[in-house]
């Protein structure tokens, strides 16, 4: 058995990799092959005003061979006032982070692979936008208007720029020095007209596309500002009430398939949520328990519709669209676990441990 850590994942997966792999995994939902369940959360008042939360997400396919849960341990705070709270997590201290893939070969059964999941995390969410982008931005968009600054703000930008010819990104976030170096590495890295704005409106204005990449847990895009034709995304923060009203077509990659021996339990919620102490006065302090569904207005459409051709996203150019990945986080981590530990297994790398520390004789 492997372990892998981010650096690893840095030297064997690039964006284009990690956006085939999800399309295919999504492909294998669409058609049977795959199965997945909804991201689960077990949340616990934890002191001084935090949460811990224990968050499990699990799929695999039958087609690949593969099957992997994605473990997280963190302890959740938000601070800041009304309107720009924003949310820490952490594990042990501040600046440490626990989130594990273990990946399953489901022929054998056997552990294949623990990784680490940080740089995992940001590419598979990156890719997961760029498909919707692919599908329901305007192919010509070539303007980028983005709340955020940090690592899932720079995996976006790098996700988005396989998928459209992107020319100028307008990016925004509060600290200023954050969204100047931003805009910095993307001249540089990129080529691009990068320029950092002073305020959400600025980034919105005249983009083509808008993505919202905050650890913001309040509304980062106002429907205000929008502009015909535009394309959201938004990982990070909430759409405004406006925004949701000016939505012409809501893109959904993806629904968690319903338990085979209780298919009431269907659900189409981002996320389950179980609380302890559900009575506890931290619950009414915390934003993060607001979960995404799509709402009644706009036109709703799936991928699978769009892969089989009986429908599509975009009809109109003025269209506002927006895409997200559904309840299938679990259908993603199988899919770009099993191709890094594929390549590392053929370059050497990883550290191997015992098979048998994780097997036993004792059963049932």
């Amino acid at each position: 058995m492997l372990l892998l850590g981010n650096d690893v994942t840095a030297a064997v997966l690039t964006m284009p990799d990690a956006i085939a792999a999800l399309e295919g995994s999504y492909g294998d939902l669409a058609t049977g092959e795959g199965v997945c369940r909804p991201r689960i959360d077990l949340r616990f008042p934890a002191g001084a005003g935090r949460v811990y939360q224990w968050g499990t997400m699990e799929g695999g396919s039958a087609r690949t061979g593969y099957a992997a849960i994605r473990m997280k341990s963190d302890l959740l705070i938000e601070t800041g006032p009304e309107g720009a709270r924003t949310q820490e997590k952490y594990c042990v201290t501040p600046g440490r982070y626990c989130g594990l893939v273990l990946l399953l070969d489901i022929r054998s059964g056997e552990p294949l692979a623990l990784l680490n999941d940080g740089l995992l995390q940001h590419l598979r969410v990156g890719a997961d936008s760029a498909l919707g982008a692919r599908y329901a931005a305007r192919p010509g968009s070539r303007v980028l208007g983005l709340l955020g600054s940090g690592g899932m703000a720079r995996s976006h930008l790098e996700a988005l720029l396989t998928v459209l010819p992107l020319e100028r990104v307008q990016v925004y976030s509060p600290t200023r020095a954050h969204r100047e170096e931003f805009a910095a590495e993307a001249r540089e890295r990129y080529g691009l007209e990068a320029v950092a704005v002073a305020d959400a409106a600025s980034a919105h204005r005249g983009a083509d596309l808008v993505a919202g990449c905050t650890d913001a847990v309040g509304e980062v895009i106002f429907g205000e500002h929008l502009a015909p034709g535009t394309h959201i995304t938004c990982v990070g923060g909430r759409l405004d009430r406006r925004a949701v009203e000016r939505l012409d077509v809501w893109l959904r990659l993806g629904d968690a398939n319903a338990p085979h021996s209780r298919p009431s339990w269907a659900t189409d919620d981002e996320y389950v949520v179980y609380r302890a102490r559900p009575d506890d006065p931290v619950w009414p302090r915390h934003r993060h328990g607001h979960t995404r569904r799509p709402p009644q207005g706009p036109r709703r459409v799936g991928l699978r519709e769009l892969l089989d051709g009986t429908a599509r996203a975009r009809t109109d150019d003025r269209q506002i669209t927006f895409s997200e990945r559904g309840n299938i986080q679990g259908a993603q981590f199988h899919a770009v676990a099993a191709l890094i530990y594929e390549r590392a297994r053929e370059r050497g790398l990883g550290r191997e441990i015992p098979r048998d520390w994780l097997l036993q004789d004792i059963r049932d």
